[in-house]
This record gives structure tokens, C-alpha cells and sequence, in this order.
């Protein structure tokens, strides 16, 4: 089982979710999505996720529950296979700039999310290539 190297899994699921499961919690995530939140780390510095384990408003961004009303019914967050990320150092832009230009050092990204203000990116089955959607 692959556990990140920079996130804990409260970083990456609902709290309800962890209340459920805890540590168990990662046999939810793929494995794809995970390597690639640690390679998103280690290209642009500290990211976030969700941060509700230490008091922010944040926790639908990884792993949402079948019953969550945010998202669409598919949402690939429903799976484990997307996440929405806030660098510190860089803009959603600038990362998502980078990965389009740069798409053989994140080989499992995708799909992702124009024209928001965070990057949302997710593992689904599709390609060649990088699927560009806006909201």
C-alpha cells in the first residue's frame, strides 16, 4: 500500500471519512493520484489540500463520501483519483502551466481543471494526452 510522503491522510480526506476508517483510509486513495500529490510537493514546494484536522474550512478537496453534496455524482473525487491543491509558492496557474508543458514528469495526471484559483487534477482512465476542462 503506498502512503504519501508529504501528506497524512487527514490532509486528503473528509473528516467523517477518517472518523470511519483512520489510517485504514489510504486503501481508498489511488495509488496513481498519491504519487502524484508527492511529486506536485517536491516540483513546487509546500501544497495544501485539507487542512479541517488543524481548524480550516477545507475538507471536500480529496476524497469525497458517496452522500457529499459537493461535486458532481461522478466526480472522480468520489474515487479517490482527484484532488484540488493550493501551493504556497506558486499559482494555480503557474503549476498548471508547468504540467501541460511538462506532462513525462507527471505520467498519471489526466485530466485538469481550468480556470479556477487551485489546481484540480485526477487520474481517471483517458489519454493520450491531458484532458483541459473549465468549470
Amino acid at each position: 500500500m503506498y502512503k504519501c510522503q508529504f501528506f497524512t491522510i487527514k490532509e486528503l480526506v473528509s473528516s467523517r471519512v477518517y472518523d470511519d476508517r483512520g489510517e485504514k483510509a489510504w486503501a481508498l486513495l489511488d495509488e496513481r493520484a498519491l504519487k502524484t500529490l508527492d511529486k506536485l510537493r517536491e516540483v513546487f514546494g509546500p501544497v495544501t489540500v485539507n487542512d479541517w484536522s488543524w481548524g480550516g474550512s477545507n475538507e471536500f478537496r480529496g476524497l469525497r463520501e458517496p452522500d457529499c453534496k459537493i461535486g458532481a455524482k461522478y466526480s472522480q473525487h468520489r474515487f479517490g483519483r482527484a484532488f484540488d491543491c493550493h501551493f504556497r509558492g506558486v499559482s494555480a496557474n503557474e503549476a498548471r502551466e508547468y504540467i501541460l508543458q511538462n506532462p513525462n514528469e507527471f505520467p498519471y495526471i489526466a485530466s485538469i481543471e481550468m480556470k479556477v484559483s487551485w489546481l484540480h487534477f485526477d487520474v481517471r482512465n483517458y489519454g493520450p494526452g491531458i484532458l483541459k476542462f473549465n468549470p
